[in-house]
């Protein structure tokens, strides 16, 4: 990339900071969502909006994949038509009109817990507002309480469509698809995008092959081939999160060490455990 060949001639803690920077990387699952998204962001106005799935693994990108297409809108827009709800934990439209208030930036009064009231402030600020899309992040987190609860959430989704024109875009892990699926009412009102763990193939390279260009290394890792990418895709396990963690932390510990290129060394010396084992793992077991 040619903007990092400035930062090849900076000092190391400018260049272990801008690895540490979080960054973006397009990849063919992230530019389906927002294909998705766009569509509902630009479609006619519908008695039936559809709403959208994200849905996937922990720790594989779905909310920056959300956060990118939240950010691009408005810095194209006149007006703001997409919001970013964070889902609280806790069970109940009491909890989820609190994650709405606050997403919307609105200030909540000390009855927000009164389920009238705090209705009455989400409609208004609907009303006022009028966004399209309404993405509700880890809205797993909605789903952990009584399924009267969970019933009662949906069925304000399918309200403020009918009511306001929104498409809901619910992002988190599988069990989100499982929950709108568990009637055929509701799974026909979503189409859904799925963040699959990474396979080790063609694209799984190119992803590692976009993340090396973005590094101020000044020599070739080759971390799209072997034996670099699988090790890479075994320690990961497949979650982009995993592997941006893996290889910033090799780069940082290159530069450290005045090289220039992450190796399988420097990759062994990381000591890197899996996600899945880490509940099992020496460092775990020392704390007993």
């Amino acid at each position: 990339m040619p903007a990092i060949v400035p930062l090849l001639q900076a000092d190391d803690a400018v260049r272990i900071a801008h690895v540490r920077a979080p960054r973006w990387i397009s990849h063919p699952a992230a530019g389906a969502a927002h294909d998705a998204m766009r569509l509902l962001l630009e479609r006619p106005p519908s008695l039936r909006p559809r709403g959208l799935l994200l849905a996937g693994p922990y720790h594989n990108g779905k909310t920056m994949i959300a956060e990118r297409f939240a950010v691009e809108h408005l810095r194209a827009a006149d007006q703001q038509k997409v919001w970013v709800i964070q889902t609280r934990e806790g069970a109940g439209l009491s909890h989820f009109y609190a994650s709405i208030l606050s997403g919307l930036r609105a200030p909540q009064a000390a009855g927000w817990r009164s389920l009238s009231r705090a209705g009455d402030q989400v409609d208004h600020l609907l009303e006022r507002l009028k966004p399209r899309l309404l993405i509700f992040d880890e809205f797993h987190s909605a789903l952990r309480g009584r399924r009267q609860d969970v019933k009662a959430i949906f069925s304000f989704l399918r309200r403020i469509a009918r009511v306001h024109d929104i498409s809901p875009v619910l992002v988190g892990e599988i069990a989100i698809y499982d929950a709108v699926h568990d009637t055929d009412e509701m799974g026909s009102r979503f189409d859904t995008i799925p963040i699959p763990r990474w396979a080790y193939d063609e694209e799984f390279a190119t992803l590692l092959d976009s993340l090396e260009a973005s590094l101020p290394l000044a020599e070739a890792s080759d971390l799209s081939r072997e034996p670099l990418a699988k090790i890479i895709h075994d320690l990961s396990e497949g979650l982009i999160g995993e592997v941006v963690e893996i290889v910033t932390r090799a780069a940082v510990a290159a530069i450290s060490r005045g090289e220039d290129r992450i190796t399988g060394a420097a990759l062994s010396d990381l000591g890197y455990v899996p996600l899945s084992r880490r509940r099992h793992s020496t460092l775990r077991q020392e704390m007993t």
